[in-house]
């Protein structure tokens, strides 16, 4: 089984504006499938890249696990 990448991407959106998980005013729920993120992630076997918008925010996911948040990257779940 693969992990999850939501908390992944969570923490990165957080980090990106200085703020814990829990203090985040939105919800990645209200702007992506999160069943189809873990979809992705568990059944894709060549390389991707997710790109979605938040509010203020772009985020990009590539299948290696790093995630950028307005093109700065913030976190690489493959080695965090």
């Amino acid at each position: 089984m693969v992990r999850s990448l939501i908390p992944a991407i969570t923490e990165a959106v957080a980090d990106s504006k200085g703020v814990e998980p829990d203090e985040l005013e939105i919800t990645l729920g209200e702007y992506i499938d999160l069943d189809a993120v873990d979809q992705l992630v568990e059944h894709s076997t060549s390389p991707w890249t997710l790109r979605f918008e938040l509010p203020d925010q772009t985020v990009t996911v590539a299948s290696d696990g790093t995630i950028f948040v307005d093109s700065q990257p913030e976190h690489d779940c493959m080695t965090a």
